[in-house]
């Protein structure tokens, strides 16, 4: 009875491997796997593997779809008769009928392993994926992918067999998702979106805002680094206080231009008025001067950061940017 649990159990968590393989590799976006794999040596092979897998999406969702096909007959092939079997001395115990001890037991079964299938090794695993698609892809890259090389030859059968079947209907399979657009060409979509009124005219505006942006950089947003205010690492909070009244800013970078420290808000030096600036810095995402303004947005509001410091092409910090600059220019307002 043990062995059928930990079987019943390793089918299930095989089951949840391969469902969030599928929608991760679909759901993964391959130039962030690709900027992935410039980290350590395993992060490098792990992202390596998951974009390559992105290229291979046909087989990769064969392989996806014949697992899952496996481990859900072996859930029905193991787990329902182990759960039935283990049912039936209960209800002899309480009494039940003989007669009615087989379906109630098999039908039990069948709705404790149906709702297992489709919240574990479904659902769960599903939601974990599209929410992370980069991430879930990295790390079942290894096991998934060992398992359509292992599978290989009977998954180009079954592609090869699949393919003549769409071929019959006219149907011509593709081994991509096709979802690359220009800004040209998503530029024509959003004017014909326009025109024909689909887009009122605040989203229109905004829309072609952003496709504009895609080609500018935050360099041009940046506060240079030897204009922006300072304070120095040592500083206690009487400086800070009186720093941040002179210039005006309530966010104060701490160091020096060639070497920055992080940021600190002066409502920071009144909670704790004990700790110097070093110890009330906290770190500032770096975005290289090239970085798109929606690309920034949405690194800064990851970050959940209001500023952001601007490298140039060597590394070297260049500048600065903050959250409230960058979305006046997406919205096309300035921030007060």
């Amino acid at each position: 009875m043990i062995g059928m649990i930990l079987l019943s159990l390793a089918l299930l968590a095989g089951n949840a491997l391969f469902v969030a393989a599928e929608f991760a590799f679909v759901a993964a976006r391959r130039h962030r796997l690709e900027e992935m794999a410039g980290g350590g040596r395993f992060t490098r092979f792990v992202a390596k593997s998951a974009a390559t897998g992105s290229r291979q999406l046909g087989l990769m969702l064969a392989g996806a779809q014949l697992g899952i096909t496996l481990c859900t007959l072996g859930l029905g092939m193991v787990t329902e008769p182990a759960i039935e079997h283990g049912l039936e001395p209960v209800f002899a115990a309480l009494g039940v009928p003989e007669a009615f001890r087989v379906p109630v037991s098999l039908t039990l079964a069948l709705a404790l392993v149906t709702f297992l299938h489709m919240v574990v090794g479904e659902m769960a695993p599903k939601s974990w994926a599209l929410t992370h698609p980069e991430l879930a892809a990295m790390v079942l890259t290894v096991p998934f992918r060992s398992f359509t090389w292992l599978m290989r030859p009977l998954l180009w059968s079954l592609n090869g067999l699949t393919n003549l079947l769409l071929h019959a209907f006219g149907v011509r399979a593709r081994n991509e998702l096709a979802t690359t657009r220009t800004p040209r060409q998503l530029a024509m979509l959003v004017g014909e979106s326009g025109r024909m009124g689909l887009l009122d005219r605040e989203e229109h505006d905004l829309l072609t805002r952003a496709l504009r942006l895609e080609a500018e950089g935050v360099e041009r947003l940046m506060v240079p680094i030897d204009k922006a205010v300072f304070v120095p690492a040592s500083a206690g909070s009487q400086q800070i206080k009186h720093v941040a009244a002179s210039s005006g800013h309530l966010r104060l970078l701490v160091g020096e231009p060639a070497g920055v420290l992080g940021v600190l808000h002066a409502r920071d030096a009144v909670l704790r008025p004990e700790a110097t600036a070093a110890e009330l810095a906290r770190p500032m995402p770096r975005l290289p001067c090239v970085t798109q303004v929606p690309e920034a947005v949405a690194a800064l509001q990851d970050a959940r950061a209001h500023l952001a410091l601007v490298t140039g092409g060597d590394g070297t910090v260049i500048g600065m940017v903050s959250l409230a600059d960058l979305l006046g220019e997406l919205l096309d307002t300035r921030a007060a």
